[in-house]
């Protein structure tokens, strides 16, 4: 049993609990235990195996330890089949639905006896749903547009588990290839978009043929379709195919360019090119005239042969780029090394799994000049969210660890915005916050006016900072909230609010799209990690690399201002703020 079935279990474990009424700690502890379990690097079979204390693994107390043993050893879990056989048949099944929390899938499951998605979807069409208490019309319209949204997925998958897939690939590669010279993942995952169909890999060696053999023997593969003596295919866990091609070192620059694409960049460089008696493909650029055929080591010599400067992978979508790179306005866009710090983190004080002292720690060590710790507000219960008075502890906390700390750490709180609009503390606490991160967490489900009013009441606060990840999508699982954008996007340019694109890779919200609106408007945007533990803040690459896809320079993104003009714009007041973003105050 490896880890992710583990913690999946534990996942499990949390929902039944909840169903089940089970006091609220009962619950986040079980949430937190399937958090750490997920992230960890150790094999649980084998430490239960070699006899670790798996109390020594941070959240693991005695009573997770011991349900991780006789899961690990027996194959079940007691107390997991107890509030199972308690529970209707099926339950757990409802929740594959986006926007069915526990308590809906009691209702549904005891009240109509559905135990299936489809059995839900005949109740919702035969009126049986909205009939329920406390459900209507409205609630059950949202349920089965998500039914249908769930049957349409297009299989394709979200970057988040796609990258590091690739990137584990690539290392087991190199190691096992000592020849190996370049290797890079090509296609829609080297411009970052948020879900990818295949994963592509280049490189180049002098024999491709161990390179291919390695491939086919990593134990993730599950299949191998073909193998041949530049290319390979597989499919590995969980169902992803990867294509491999090997070529010489002078190949390398046209190959890569060719399948990073996309498709439609590629054809509009091809016309491009014709117009200058050039034809292009993956072996490199055709002069027209003679024939000749030049080979490019890498992609800057391939773009320069064409009168072009390097295009950024990211931006790639034979939109606009084509045209501002031969007009030589290419811009400098954003960078990781850009970034000064992260303002939306979380500890354990709420439903983060480690300290504060270790995520300061964390980021101190990557050179932020500045950070935010966000907690969850009060109204947040699942997530412990902190009262009023344990808010000004964590402060007296947080002043203790600035001591001796090189890194300026700012006072927060992730509040959440209730169904009308307000915030869960009043004005008075919120004032007295360096930084509020104002997030939708419950009611996702109401109608697009409904949800851009009450986003755009919280906007006009004057304590708000951001909004954070403001259409609470979860890619592959929850769509994003019915809202209007532009309506969204404008009141926060109004309201000097900034908008937080919010670099989980499961998240990636805002998206590319809104990011550029976001820009030609002047709204501020802010890349936070949302980190939940100290692994997380190297999600910070997701968020640049979005950010990136919407055109962004620094400029555009209030965390890589310095300190002290960061600390400038907190202290103006709304709207006026837009002033100090455009460098104007």
């Amino acid at each position: 049993m490896d880890n992710s079935e583990i913690a999946q279990v534990f996942e499990e474990l949390a929902i039944l609990s909840e169903m089940k009424g089970d006091v609220v700690f009962k619950v986040r502890a079980y949430q937190r235990a399937a958090r750490t379990i997920e992230q960890l690097s150790l094999s649980l079979e084998k430490a239960v195996s070699d006899e670790v204390d798996l109390k020594t693994i941070p959240g693991v107390g005695s009573a997770i330890s011991s349900k991780i043993k006789e899961l690990v050893t027996t194959g079940k879990m007691e107390t997991y089949e107890k509030l199972a056989s308690e529970l209707p048949p099926g339950v757990l099944t409802l929740m594959n639905v986006p926007g069915i929390g526990p308590k809906t899938a009691m209702l549904v499951a005891t009240e109509l006896g559905a135990s299936t998605v489809e059995e839900m979807e005949s109740a919702i069409l035969a009126g049986r749903l909205s009939a329920l208490p406390r459900m209507g019309e409205k609630t059950a319209e949202n349920i089965l547009r998500h039914i249908r949204s769930l049957r349409s997925k297009d299989g394709r998958t979200p970057i988040g588990q796609a990258l590091p897939i690739a990137e584990s690939i690539i290392a087991s590669l190199r190691e096992a290839c000592p020849d190996v010279r370049e290797m890079e993942y090509a296609g829609s995952l080297r411009r970052w978009q948020e879900t990818i169909g295949d994963i592509d890999i280049m490189g180049t060696a002098h024999d491709a043929q161990p390179i291919i053999d390695a491939l086919a023997s990593l134990p993730s593969v599950q299949q191998v379709l073909v193998k041949g003596p530049k290319k390979t295919s597989v499919v590995v866990h969980p169902g992803i195919q990867v294509d491999l091609r090997i070529v010489d070192d002078d190949s390398y620059g046209a190959l890569i360019q060719y399948f990073t694409g996309s498709q439609q960049h590629n054809v509009r460089l091809r016309e491009y090119a014709v117009q200058r008696g050039l034809s292009l493909n993956e072996y490199g650029i055709t002069v027209l005239e003679t024939g000749t055929l030049e080979k490019f080591a890498d992609e800057t010599s391939f773009y320069g042969r064409l009168d072009l400067p390097l295009i950024p992978p990211e931006v790639r979508e034979g939109m606009w780029e084509l045209d501002i790179a031969s007009r030589g306005d290419m811009p400098y866009l954003l960078e990781l090394s850009d970034i000064r710090g992260d303002l939306h983190v979380h500890s354990n004080w709420s439903d983060g799994r480690d300290s504060i002292e270790d995520m300061v720690g964390t980021l101190a060590a990557k050179g932020y000049q500045y950070m935010a710790l966000t907690d969850h507000s009060a109204g947040l219960g699942v997530a412990n969210g902190l009262s009023i008075e344990r808010l000004r502890q964590q402060r007296t906390v947080l002043d203790t660890v600035q001591q001796g700390c090189p890194m300026k750490l700012f006072h927060g709180s992730e509040v959440d915005i209730r169904a009308d609009g307000s915030l869960d503390y009043p004005d008075d606490m919120l004032a007295e916050l360096d930084v509020v991160i104002a997030s939708v967490h419950s009611g996702l489900g109401q109608s697009s006016e409904k949800m851009t009013a009450r986003i755009i009441n919280a906007m006009h606060n004057p304590h708000v900072t951001a909004i954070g990840h403001p259409t609470g999508r979860l890619l592959g699982t929850r769509d994003a909230v019915e809202a209007d954008m532009e309506a969204l996007l404008q009141a926060a340019a109004d309201t000097g609010t900034a908008m937080e694109v919010n670099a989980s890779p499961w998240r990636l919200d805002l998206k590319d799209t809104h990011i550029t609106r976001a820009r030609e408007l002047g709204v501020p945007l802010i890349i936070n990690t949302d980190s939940h533990a100290t692994e997380e803040p190297e999600a910070m690459r997701f968020g640049v690399a979005i950010a990136r896809r919407g055109w962004c320079e620094p400029h555009h993104v209030l965390n890589t201002m310095p300190l002290e003009r960061f600390q400038a714009f907190l202290s103006t007041p709304k709207p006026q703020r837009l002033r100090v973003f455009a460098g104007l105050g």
